[in-house]
């Protein structure tokens, strides 16, 4: 699986939100392309279940929503490796469809701290520990880009993370730490399935705008991902790329 001539080999690589869906895709992905890769997620059956598929692969079982352990995984990765190339924050949560006007606090809460203030801490735990530069791609969404009144909250957090990857770009360029991040459109998961089982017929109703006409794969952000984390891209920091299959954004 590993390529020694990949785009990011001889990468260490820390990727979020591992145990399932874009973050398994990806870990799979940077592993072909030659980096080491340390798995960071809540469940530690389905993480070792990914670890196992991927040759040199390892996990630590992380809460993302509680910063020491966020600053234990970033410290797990350069005790194991001696350092922490590249990072992909991906971990993500989201819950049923509710308007603005009903959407119960608890879950609003569990929202911001996962998808908001888990990346800020990640970033803040990982460009610590970036001594030599380093590259870090922050998951975030379409739904940040426009409109979101099914999802408000998650569309908020999601636009903060934008806000954050552009204010880390510029502040951590002269250290040689690139970021940037992914808004992935439709991309069928157990995360959209979810919602599809709350809304039916929404998958079909979104890919109907798609251009493409067909939802995203997991391993296809991985690999924007992948691009994004890699040396070919070292002139490109504080972006936040689209991955829709042409849907306007």
């Amino acid at each position: 699986m590993t390529q020694n001539n990949g785009i990011l080999s001889g990468k260490i690589a820390l990727v979020t939100g591992a145990s399932r869906g874009i973050g398994a895709a990806a870990a799979r992905v940077f592993a072909r392309e030659g980096a080491t890769v340390v798995l960071a997620a809540r469940t530690e059956n389905a993480l070792k279940a990914v670890a196992e598929d991927i040759p040199g692969a390892s996990y630590v079982v992380t809460d993302l929503a509680d910063l020491t352990s966020i600053e234990h995984a970033v410290q797990t990765v350069v005790e194991r490796h001696g350092r922490l190339d590249v990072a992909f924050n991906n971990a993500g949560v989201n819950g049923p469809p509710h308007p603005i006007a009903d959407f119960p606090e608890d879950d609003f809460d569990r929202i911001m701290r996962v998808n908001l203030k888990g990346v800020f801490y990640a970033v803040s735990a990982e460009v610590k520990a970036m001594t030599e530069g380093g590259a870090i791609v922050n998951t975030s969404s379409v739904g940040s880009l426009h409109a979101n009144p099914a999802l408000p909250a998650y569309g908020a957090a999601k636009r903060g993370v934008n806000s954050l990857t552009e204010s880390a770009a510029v502040t951590y360029a002269p250290a040689g730490i690139r970021v940037n991040a992914i808004a992935p459109g439709l991309v069928l998961t157990e995360m959209v399935e979810e919602w599809n089982d709350h809304d039916p017929g929404v998958i079909d109703r979104i890919t109907g705008g798609i251009p493409l006409g067909r939802p995203g794969a997991p391993e296809e952000i991985g690999e924007a991902a992948a691009w994004l984390l890699s040396d070919r891209a070292s002139f490109v920091t504080g972006v936040v790329l689209p991955v829709t299959g042409g849907a306007a954004v």
